[in-house]
């Protein structure tokens, strides 16, 4: 499995650009995963549910499953939060893992950065970051991509790979 990363900080198109790439490398006949980091509490589990009576009861794991999907929700109960390699190891194989956050971790990136977020540059620090995709012209000593231009974006990404 190859894996791609798109970091940035909050509000500055990591999500919307995940979801273009995915599509893109989906048409373009990959099979493909995706791994979201959350800085913040979340649950895909409905309170009320079956599943979330199991949970609640105190279940490590619990998997749904139905005749379109399947969901394993895995309570850490004090537990370390499991790293990228291992998150990775879980899953099936497919041809592009990308991966939405983990800014620290040492996979290639490209970065999302909109001007009006206010934010900082990730990338004259980091070289894991690749490309920069940007909603404004920048002068970096790496590529950068209109933050739109998904089809130039994965021909990046796909080169980078050897996809």
């Amino acid at each position: 499995m190859k894996i791609y990363g798109v970091t940035g900080w909050k509000n500055n198109g990591k999500t919307g650009l995940m979801e273009r790439l995915v599509a893109e490398f989906c048409a373009r006949g990959f099979s493909v995963s995706t791994i979201k980091h959350a800085h913040h509490a979340t649950d895909v589990d409905q309170p009320g549910t079956d599943s979330h009576r199991h949970r609640q009861a105190g279940a490590s794991e619990v998997v749904l499953a139905s005749a379109g999907r399947v969901a394993i929700m895995q309570e850490l109960r004090g537990a370390a939060e499991p790293p990228l390699t291992v998150l990775l190891g879980r899953l099936n194989s497919v041809d592009l893992v990308l991966v939405e956050g983990y800014k620290r971790e040492p996979h290639p990136k490209i970065e999302a950065f909109r001007q009006a977020a206010g934010t900082e540059l990730i990338a004259p620090q980091d070289p894991c970051i690749r490309a920069v995709a940007s909603d404004t012209p920048l002068q970096l000593d790496c590529p950068v991509f209109d933050l739109n231009g998904t089809a130039a974006i994965a021909d990046f990404i796909q080169s980078e790979l050897g996809l």
